[in-house]
This record gives structure tokens, sequence and C-alpha cells, in this order.
């Protein structure tokens, strides 16, 4: 039943805010807080959660306040972008371009700010940083999984560098967020939505004011081992130690 209800969910209102958000866009109505580029992924997220029966219990919520952060999270499920939208203000997603050429849902991603990235393209990965920094020097947050994709188990996988390039180029603080209870709403792969409830928790920021390229490496295993311990100490996950051996190309995670 709840499948029929997040489908149905999906089905009428993703047109309907991708639409509104459209028409502003043509409107040249502008970014900022409180606009509907700002609201209408959050309202989106809300209701898609609300009809999948899921509950998202938010921990360390005093760290995802403020501006011009980048948040890096493990990711699982397409829950995890529903769970981390409907709890930010004023953010821009870093997406795989594929979603970027969905009929009208694509279109309504670039009015609404959101970054493509190919990352079977390294230019174009390289411009994908470029577009997130200039979102975050108008005053933006960037969300980004750095794994690169969805995995089918909450212990971590080696993380993309591009989150950590980005990060230091536009010298923003990293907000490290750990997710843990997505595979059992939808697991990668899987069609049927239950409902359940996810937990995401924002951990302390880590500030890259004077950090330089060649800090990139060390910035992103300790935002890896900051989620590593959080998942390992709440939820018994045991992930791998993340090694400048092990680690990821620098193409930015969708």
């Amino acid at each position: 039943m709840r499948t029929i209800l997040a489908y149905l969910a999906a089905a009428i209102f993703t047109p309907l805010i991708s639409s509104a958000v459209i028409v502003c866009g043509f409107l040249r109505l502008k970014d900022r807080p409180g606009s509907i580029f700002d609201r209408a992924p959050r309202v989106w997220s809300r209701i898609l959660l609300a009809a999948s029966g899921v509950h998202v219990e938010v921990h360390g919520g005093e760290h995802r306040h403020g501006s011009q952060h980048i948040f890096v999270g493990n990711h699982v499920s397409w829950f995890d972008v529903f769970a981390m939208a409907a709890h930010l203000r004023w953010f821009k997603f870093v997406a795989k371009a594929e979603l970027f050429r969905i009929p009208l849902f694509g279109r309504a991603m670039r009015f609404a700010g959101m970054i493509a990235i190919d990352r079977k393209n390294q230019k174009s990965a390289h411009g994908s940083i470029r577009e997130a920094a200039d979102r975050i020097h108008e005053g933006a947050s960037v969300i980004l999984f750095p794994e690169g994709t969805r995995g089918h188990s909450y212990a971590l996988r080696p993380f993309k560098k591009g989150a950590f390039v980005l990060a230091i180029e536009a010298q923003a603080p990293v907000v490290p967020v750990a997710i843990h209870g997505t595979i059992a709403v939808q697991p990668k792969g899987q069609i049927r939505v239950r409902p359940g409830r996810i937990h995401v928790h924002f951990l302390a920021p880590i500030v890259t004011e004077g950090m330089t390229y060649g800090d990139r490496d060390a910035l992103a295993r300790l935002a890896y081992a900051r989620i590593a311990d959080c998942l390992a100490s709440e939820y018994g996950v045991t992930s791998p130690v993340l090694t400048e051996r092990n680690a990821g190309s620098e193409a930015p995670a969708e």
C-alpha cells in the first residue's frame, strides 16, 4: 500500500512542483532563501516522505544551520536524498547528468540551481566543481554523496575527492552526514517502499579555511572517518579504513 501511495504522490506532485519552478524560472524570480527555488525541493521531499510513511529523526541539527556549507553523506537509497532535502535550507545538489534529461523534472532542476555532473567526462566534472563553487559564493550550500553512487550496505566505500576539492576551492566548511535506516525503506535496485524511520546525523563541521589543494586527501579521510565512526558507534556498522591508496578519483560525486 505504501508503495502505491509513494509512487502516486511522485506522479502527482513531481510535475506540479516542477512546473511551478519552471514558470518562476522563466519569470526570472531571484533564487534566494525563502524563494520557490529554496522551498520546492524541501516541500517535494516532505510530501514523498509522508506518502511513504517515513519519519526522519535529525541528530546534531545545530550543525546544519547557516549558509555556504558542503554536506557530504553516505548513500544507499534514493531516500537519502529526500531525508536530507527535507531538513535543509537553500541547498543545491550535485546530481548525475541523467536526471537532468528527465522531461520537466530536469528543466526544473536546472532552474532550481542544481548542478549536473557527468562522471565519465573529467573536463565536465571540473566544470561542475566551478559551478558548485559559484553557488556557494552566492550563499547557498551544496550537497554531495562522495561515494559516487548508491551502495548495498551501510559500510562506507572510498570517497571521490571532488567534494573536497570544491570545499578547499570555496573555503567552505564540510559537514559530514551519517544516514541510517534508508535501506529498510527502499534499498538500491528495489521498487517496493516500506514505512520506517530514517536517522540523519549532522556531524561537527570541518573548517577548511587555509587549506590548499594538497590537503584534499586528508580532508576526504577526515570526513570519511567521522561518518564511519558515527555509523560504528550508533549502529555497529564497520567500514574499511580509507587510505590515500584506496581513495577515489577527483570527479565530484552525485
